[in-house]
C-alpha cells in the first residue's frame, strides 16, 4: 500500500486519542520512544500492554487489552509482528477505532481488508513519529 503525506498528515490530524498496542517501559525500545513523541506532539496515548497493566508507562495508565480501554479511541498503534496485526485490528474494529496504524516492518494484507470491509483506515508499514518529524507537519493544513 501506498499513502501520500497528505494522506497521512490527514490521518494524524484527524486523531486525538491513539491505543499503544505493545507499549514497553524500557526507553531504548522503539514503542516507547514513539508515544514520547506522540506525547509530545499533543497526542492522548493509552499505553496496552498485558504485562504492564494497571502500571504507567510515561505517566499514562497501562491496559492490558484495547477491550479494557473506557474512552474512544480514534488510532490504534501496533508494535506487535504481522501475523499478531490480524487479531489486533478486529480488536481496533470492536473499540470503534476510525483507523488502524502498523508499524515499520509491520505488513499484514488481510488485517487492511479486514479494516477496509469494515470502513476502517489502515496505515501499513509506516511510523507516526517519523511523519510527525517531516518537514511542513505544523504548517501544513
Amino acid at each position: 500500500m501506498s499513502y501520500t503525506e497528505q494522506q497521512l498528515r490527514d490521518y494524524l490530524r484527524a486523531t486525538t486519542t491513539i491505543a499503544l498496542v505493545g507499549a514497553s517501559p524500557r526507553p531504548e525500545r522503539d514503542s516507547y520512544r514513539v508515544m514520547q513523541s506522540l506525547l509530545d506532539h499533543g497526542f492522548a496515548v493509552i499505553p496496552v500492554n498485558p504485562r504492564e497493566a494497571g502500571s504507567q508507562i510515561l505517566g499514562q495508565s497501562c491496559v492490558a487489552s484495547l477491550a479494557a480501554i473506557e474512552q474512544p479511541v480514534d488510532m490504534v498503534d501496533i508494535f506487535r509482528n504481522a501475523e499478531a496485526a490480524y487479531a489486533v485490528t478486529e480488536q481496533a474494529i470492536a473499540i470503534g477505532a476510525k483507523l488502524v496504524w502498523m508499524q515499520l516492518g509491520v505488513v499484514n494484507h488481510a488485517a487492511a481488508a479486514l479494516g477496509a470491509a469494515a470502513g476502517v483506515a489502515v496505515v501499513m508499514d509506516r511510523c507516526p513519529k517519523i511523519e510527525l518529524e517531516k518537514p511542513g507537519w505544523a504548517a501544513a493544513g
